[in-house]
């Protein structure tokens, strides 16, 4: 399987790490507008053809799938190019900027026949499969209610770089150069976490962000710091339930850490991403409900995205999550974005409008 990096920022080399230790894969490629950034980067990874531009790349074509890692506003574009190519493609999140550009991309690589997929990372934590799993079993009964958060702290410490002068954090703040703020950049995992564990979309949504003073006049060179750094709402789903997702980059304490808790008439569950490391609790039963009693609850391994997107290709198992996934969740990001415009207002949610 021979594969291009689309996009050369830090996520890329997590990309290139995890294609690295699937056999049969080879990284023959990578693309970036930046001349000295793309040479580092090629010469680190031991990537032989280089290229300025998708075009160029596509024209010399020997390569069969891309790894999409470039900033959210130029997803759009340059997927859409490669699926025209046939190429397969891995894309990050969100899918794009907007919910009309995302809905055109899975209706173009479904078009196209290609396997598609969307990097939500987090679908590979072992503890949000298995409750997914017990959840779609009906082990905690039907689902009432259930709080989930995404909090990170990079805006009050710099154990991943100093945000105020690198531009891999900086271009994270900025709208002109493609941000959705923490609602695009982690919101949409979280969103997507706990509606999968939940096993229903919502119906509805309705929150607000916030951007907060981070710096003279809110800008930083030729970045703009405009974009959201929090993020609150409300979510109604189709099978009843109703709760809460969060996130945020001013979570001192937490540097990337995701968590769920999930009821049912039958028990609950608590699904924890804490400090790298995935847990599943669980009090199930009338003996643990009336005890208070939680108990670890034992999650095998399981593969993550970049082998289920090579395994897919290779016609071994499912594309999933695919771009219709991702559009769906993009509709979300548009509705939630709506909703703070209209300083909290509930907003339907329907696909397809």
């Amino acid at each position: 399987m021979r594969l291009l990096i689309l996009g050369t920022g830090g996520m890329a080399n997590n990309h290139v790490e995890a294609f690295k230790a699937i056999d049969g894969v080879e990284i023959v490629g990578g693309v970036d507008t930046r001349p000295l950034q793309l040479a580092a980067f090629c010469d680190k990874h031991q990537i032989e053809h280089r290229f300025p531009t998708l075009d160029e790349a596509i024209a010399w074509g020997k390569f069969d799938a891309a790894a999409n890692v470039t900033p959210d506003a130029a997803h759009h574009a340059t997927t859409l190019a490669l699926l025209a190519a046939g190429k397969h493609v891995l894309c990050e999140k969100p899918l794009s900027t907007d919910y009309a550009k995302a809905r055109e991309m899975a209706d173009a690589a479904k078009a196209a026949g290609v396997v598609n997929m969307v990097n939500l990372s987090y679908r590979n934590g072992a503890a949000l499969q298995r409750a997914a799993e017990m959840v779609s079993k009906g082990m905690i009964g039907p689902v009432r209610h259930f709080e989930a958060q995404y909090l990170q702290s990079w805006l009050t410490q710099a154990a991943w770089g100093d945000w105020r002068t690198e531009p891999q954090w900086l271009w994270r703040l900025s709208s002109k150069h493609g941000s959705k703020g923490v609602l695009g950049d982690v919101g949409i995992h979280i969103l997507d976490y706990a509606t999968f564990i939940a096993g229903s979309f919502p119906v509805s949504i309705s929150g607000r962000l916030k951007t907060f003073d981070k710096a003279e006049g809110n800008r930083i060179g030729e970045y703009d710091l405009d974009v959201n750094d929090s993020f609150v709402s409300h979510v109604e789903l189709a099978n009843g339930a109703m709760g809460t997702v969060t996130a945020t980059r001013f979570a001192s304490g937490h540097h990337n850490d995701l968590k769920l808790s999930i009821y049912g008439d039958l028990g609950g569950l608590e699904v924890r991403f804490i400090q790298n490391e995935s847990k599943l609790l669980a009090c199930l039963g009338a003996e643990d409900m009336a005890t208070q009693t939680w108990r670890e609850i034992e999650t095998p391994a399981v593969k993550n995205v970049y082998r289920v997107f090579i395994e897919a290709i290779q016609g071994k198992g499912p594309m999933i999550p695919d771009f219709a996934r991702g559009a769906a969740l993009q509709f979300l990001l548009d509705a939630a974005e709506e909703s703070d415009r209209q300083k909290g207002a509930s907003v339907e949610v329907k696909l397809g409008a």
